[in-house]
């Protein structure tokens, strides 16, 4: 791991909340946490594994399963981000993550459990933003069940046309798709008039690739080996049986690439502005263009149906399970 990441660079929230492990413990967890902040944008595959070091040693904080849920989450891993996500559901009461949520679900080929989500009365208490997010989810599972006067509907609301700037801009690409499908192409297009092709491509995520990225490889230390975290159970506490790539289900696409913002959004809580510079993330859920601090879009998923298999609501269990910690070189 690189010797600038340290456990000061955490936000002091997030700090207080590693207090409950032993010193040595959240220090290590701490750094694994600001890793997932710095390469979720550039190497989410990099930054779930430093997730799930970190849940490994601290599995019952709910921080620690938020960065896992939307490190799974952001590489498609839409099952295991539900029960993660559940998860901090539990521990901290907050429905923060109800966009994430339900594009998991659309993510999964059930947009009508997306559409479920955004009508538990939780969904009310979201921020604006959220809200938004939410609502540009729930169009597109509105066109994944074939409704398009429903998905435009579901973008007509005052909270949503009250977007500004980025947000803005997505919210119109959501509703072109919409109109699109609905047979209203000149609608369409004046959706999308007001707003430049730069800052179109900008909301889709379609931004130049950093050419400076540097992918750090995680490895076991071998001094670390036998050292319990905090007396827990080496056994670990996520699950086994998390999708491969060839596992995970096709309906991301390109629309999850765009939406590498959105999925990033709570791990910023977790690390200060200082510790994920350029590749931080933003104070929101997700979203399909998601280069915003929001929540998700439904570009987020692709209109391709997934097998409707039940994702196992069973959490990953809640232990410290202390493995070894995986350091990144």
């Amino acid at each position: 791991m690189p010797d600038d990441v340290t456990f000061s660079l955490l936000d002091r929230d997030v700090r207080g909340r590693l207090r409950t492990l032993s010193k040595d413990n959240a220090e290590r967890v701490g750094r694994h946490l600001v890793m997932v902040g710095r390469l979720l944008d550039e190497d989410a595959e990099a930054a779930y594994e430093h997730a799930q070091a970190a849940v490994r040693r601290a599995g019952r904080v709910d921080v620690v399963r938020e960065a896992a849920g939307l490190a799974a989450y952001r590489t498609g891993r839409y099952a295991e981000a539900l029960r993660e996500l559940r998860t901090v559901r539990r521990l901290n009461g907050s429905s923060e993550h109800l966009p994430i949520m339900a594009d998991a679900e659309r993510g999964l080929g059930r947009p009508e459990r997306a559409i479920a989500l955004s009508q538990e009365p939780e969904a009310a208490t979201l921020d604006p933003e959220g809200q938004i997010e939410l609502a540009i989810v729930v169009s597109g599972a509105r066109l994944d069940l074939g409704q398009p006067e429903a998905a435009v509907a579901a973008l007509s609301g005052p909270v949503v046309k009250a977007a500004r700037g980025l947000v803005a801009a997505r919210v119109a690409q959501a509703r072109a798709a919409a109109l699109e499908a609905a047979g209203r192409p000149d609608e369409a297009t004046a959706e999308l008039a007001a707003y430049s092709q730069d800052v179109l491509d900008e909301a889709a995520g379609n931004t130049p690739e950093h050419e400076d990225v540097v992918v750090y490889d995680l490895t076991e230390d071998e001094d670390e080996d036998a050292e319990p975290a905090d007396g827990a159970d080496l056994t670990g506490d996520v699950d086994s049986d998390h999708e491969t790539p060839d596992e995970r289900p096709d309906a991301a696409g390109a629309g999850l690439v765009a939406a590498h913002a959105a999925a990033v959004s709570d791990v910023e809580d977790a690390v200060s502005d200082s510790a994920v510079s350029d590749s931080a993330v933003s104070d929101s859920a997700v979203s399909d263009s998601a280069v915003s601090d929001s929540a998700v879009s439904d570009s987020a998923v692709s209109d391709s149906a997934v097998s409707d298999s039940a994702v196992s609501d069973a959490a990953a269990s809640d232990s410290d399970g202390a493995a070894s910690d995986e350091d990144a070189r």
